[in-house]
């Protein structure tokens, strides 16, 4: 039996269908890393962590933001269940920017462990978005 020569990606939040396409590649923020998946994968189940989801098709990548959630890998299939992602374009930097000052500044009142997780994390989602949001208006 052949490989396939694409992948099926599956993108949804609790808001939705965030993205359907056919892919050539993807990348995506695994909790203990980031993975690669193309065509004729073997089959997996991943944890998702917070990061960028990035996909190519042809020469082009295009990235989304992906947090946490889970990932079904098949040969031909993508499947990726995530609490929150966002396409570039939807992302405001502003907003993101001022996310990050926000965690920054919590950073240094971190008092125990707990405070510093949902510190990390929200300073995470916000280099996140930052990153998604200003790549893509760099090389759209």
């Amino acid at each position: 039996m052949p490989l396939p020569e694409k992948l099926d990606l599956e993108v949804v939040t609790p808001e939705g269908l965030l993205l359907h396409e056919d892919v050539d590649e993807l990348i995506a923020p695994g909790k203990e890393g980031y993975f690669g998946v193309r065509p004729g994968h073997t089959p997996l189940f991943a944890t998702l962590g917070v990061g960028a989801l990035s996909y190519r098709k042809g020469d082009e990548w295009q990235d989304l933001t992906c947090f946490w959630g889970w990932c079904e890998v098949l040969p031909d299939r993508v499947s990726v269940l995530a609490a929150l992602g966002e396409r570039a374009e939807e992302i405001d930097i502003a907003r993101a920017e001022t996310a990050l000052k926000r965690a920054e500044d919590r950073m240094k009142q971190i008092k125990d462990e707990d405070d510093y997780e949902e510190t990390r994390e929200a300073w995470a989602r916000a280099v996140t978005r930052l990153g998604v949001a200003r790549k893509q208006r760099e090389h759209p």
